[in-house]
């Protein structure tokens, strides 16, 4: 592979914190609806096509984080087991448990935008496919994600090339929404051709 003379070949564990989450126990002791709670990251609170995460159904007692990882705004969080290396940009902060892998402080070095394409590449996920060879349980481990390598563009290029997938996922979802619209229409008239509710011209 031929890489740009101003691109960087990185190990991702050199550019950014990653961790692995931790569980109060017994975590029922440390729920709570209280407004002072702190956001409860669980695997529910995520879409397998979501990018980002939103909110949570529940939250833990400030004590609780003492037992778990804190994560913030801006964070990856990676499932080290469910949608193997689907990573998750946060939009709230909260608390992690031991189901997931945080990325951290990466901002010096990548556009949060291009490292979230970066991380759903073929390249990437071919990286953890291989570290998992020979293992009947495919899961992630805070060394996998440390000593996976990528492409390190200039961080204004890593900015162009994400405006440019992101528009590209637009148009996708766009596409997406017309098909739906279109398959709702043609089941409708489907209905009314079949059962006689509509007839053709001649007929």
């Amino acid at each position: 592979m031929v890489v740009p003379e101003d691109w960087e070949v990185v190990r991702l564990g050199d550019k950014a914190e990653i961790y692995r989450g931790g569980s109060p126990r017994p975590i029922n002791l440390f729920l709570t609806t209280k407004s002072d709670g702190i956001n409860w990251i669980k695997i529910g609170d995520v879409s397998p096509k979501s990018k980002f995460v939103t909110s949570t159904q529940e939250r833990i007692i400030p004590e609780g984080a003492l037992y778990s990882r804190f994560v913030y705004q801006g964070d990856f969080i990676l499932s080290n087991s469910m949608s193997f290396g689907r990573a998750y940009i946060l939009k709230i902060d909260g608390c992690i448990h031991d189901g997931w892998l945080t990325i951290q402080k990466y901002n010096e070095c990548f556009d949060t935008d291009f490292l979230y394409y970066t991380l759903h590449s073929k390249n990437t996920l071919l990286q953890y496919i291989n570290t998992a060879a020979g293992s009947s349980v495919k899961n992630l481990s805070k060394e996998k994600v440390e000593n996976i390598t990528i492409l390190r563009p200039p961080l204004s290029e890593q900015r162009r090339i994400a405006e440019v997938l992101s528009d590209t996922d637009a148009y996708i979802s766009s596409l997406k929404k017309l098909i739906a619209k279109k398959e709702a229409v043609k089941q409708g008239v489907m209905q009314e051709l079949l059962t006689g509710k509509r007839r053709l011209p001649g007929f």
